[in-house]
């Protein structure tokens, strides 16, 4: 039997959510085997099971396949009757930026009176519902069943964040992009794809099923990929579209658009060179897509900016608090540089993520010793490392002066910078951005540094 024969009524790849009549398809992951549940599947009225590798004593029909990640995504895809060929689905792929690229696609189509979906880190978008994300790119069930319903609820744009693992375990296999934009590729994710060559091939992968390509030439990896491509820059005047004329403010920016031989005056919300080139790219996807230029550049006036990335949070005191993501080195050196202002004193609060790429951790500890002028050394997302050996991964590419302070639980890292706070400093909490948790080794906390912020402000 093929696979493209067998009745749906449901796929799962979690045996523990399998229904009756449901397909069950075993995948091979990297904690655990899918083959190893499959009786439990035939247990919970699985029909029928597609695997790598047939499983004895099974009474229900195996379908061996070559790769059962590609065969789950055309299942999927046949389950939910292939919704993403209905819409016009835009990928954003890139280390950093994805989030805030995304969400100004949005807003600029949607100023051209189109109901748009959003997929992405925080959550995800039908037109202004908001639906919980639990990862940047679901699984291809979860992904197509979201299609389906975005479709169903009159969505004509899709604009989703396509990570590096959704690429290579093809999440996201059977989607024809219409458009895609690649930002940038700075050193992430090295515990999973090795190299950041390999890294960079998963990335470029997605252009094997993009019609038009949106790419940042600022970018070195990027630029590998501007060959046909829609070309954006912050500098160069030989890209398709480029700015001149910026300037930047302790609030925003200012600069003129260079687009087809006319210059447009923009003004955006936004701080920072690499908020630059988001826009830029934000507006060559919409271009490509049909957008008007004015309409797009309306569109963004009131940007109000997104949860947890470069986030300006009030306290009506005479220091500033800004929460951000930044959790790569890139990301922590470009929110540092985009925060430094004569006259204020810089203060950092940041950490590493345990389980992950430990070889960013001196580096990012260099980036924060040479950029803030104080630094609170905390913990991220420690999992199941012990945070003391994280810090000390991060202390390698640190000079230990009186500039900084250690201080391995994060709320009290927090609650350190604020109480010891100057007049005018500007206090950055790095990593942990939108997120309202904290994993531990056992268990997951919640913690929300909004929350954590009013509570010490407060006095609680």
């Amino acid at each position: 039997m093929d696979i493209s024969t067998i009745p749906l009524s449901g796929v799962a790849i979690d045996s523990r959510k399998v229904k009756p009549g449901d397909v069950f398809v075993a995948i091979r992951g990297y904690v655990t085997d899918g083959h190893n549940y499959i009786k439990q599947a035939e247990a919970s009225g699985a029909a029928y099971i597609v695997c790598e590798e047939q499983v004895e004593g099974i009474q229900i029909p195996q379908i061996v396949v070559e790769d059962s990640r590609q065969a789950c995504a055309d299942l999927a895809c046949r389950l939910y009757d292939y919704p993403a060929d209905k819409m016009k689905i835009i990928g954003v792929t890139g280390t950093n930026g994805k989030t805030t690229v995304t969400h100004l696609i949005k807003r600029m189509i949607e100023e051209s009176g189109k109901k748009v979906g959003l997929i992405g880190t925080n959550y995800n978008l039908i037109g202004d519902e908001k639906i919980e994300a639990h990862r940047t790119t679901p699984e291809a069930v979860e992904l197509q069943g979201l299609l389906r319903e975005m479709l169903d609820k009159g969505c004509e744009y899709v604009v989703m964040e396509v990570a590096s693992h959704a690429l290579y375990l093809k999440r996201v296999a059977g989607i024809t992009f219409e458009a895609g934009a690649f930002t940038n590729l700075t050193q992430d994710h090295l515990d999973f794809h090795n190299t950041m060559d390999e890294y960079f091939e998963a990335k470029a992968s997605m252009f094997n099923q993009t019609r038009h390509k949106i790419i940042n030439i600022d970018d070195d990896y990027a630029a590998r990929l501007s060959e046909g491509a829609f070309t954006i820059s912050a500098t160069d005047s030989a890209a398709d579209m480029y700015a001149c004329d910026v300037e930047f403010t302790s609030v925003g920016m200012k600069f003129n658009l260079n687009y087809k031989g006319e210059k447009k005056s923009v003004s955006a919300p936004l701080v920072g060179k690499f908020n630059l080139s988001n826009l830029l790219v934000a507006f060559g996807v919409s271009v490509t897509l049909g957008v008007d230029v004015d309409s797009a550049i309306k569109a963004i006036a009131g940007f109000e900016g997104v949860c947890g990335r470069m986030e300006l949070i009030p306290t009506n005191r005479d220091f500033t608090i800004v929460i951000d993501y930044a959790h790569t080195p890139d990301g922590l050196k470009n929110a540092l540089i985009a925060l430094k202002t004569e006259g204020h004193r810089l203060v950092v609060v940041y950490g590493c993520g345990g389980d992950r790429d430990r070889t960013k951790r001196p580096i990012m500890g260099g980036i924060a010793a040479e950029y803030a002028d104080f630094s609170v050394i905390t913990s991220d997302n420690p999992r199941t490392e012990e945070p003391s050996a994280i810090i000390d991964d991060i202390l390698e590419g640190v000079e230990k002066t009186s500039h900084m302070v250690v201080i391995p639980n994060r709320r009290e890292a927090i609650e350190y910078a604020i109480k010891n706070a100057w007049a005018k400093d500007i206090i950055l909490l790095a990593g942990k951005g939108h997120e309202d948790y904290q994993i531990l080794a056992d268990k997951t906390i919640h913690f929300d540094e909004h929350e954590i912020i009013d509570e010490i402000l407060s006095g609680k």
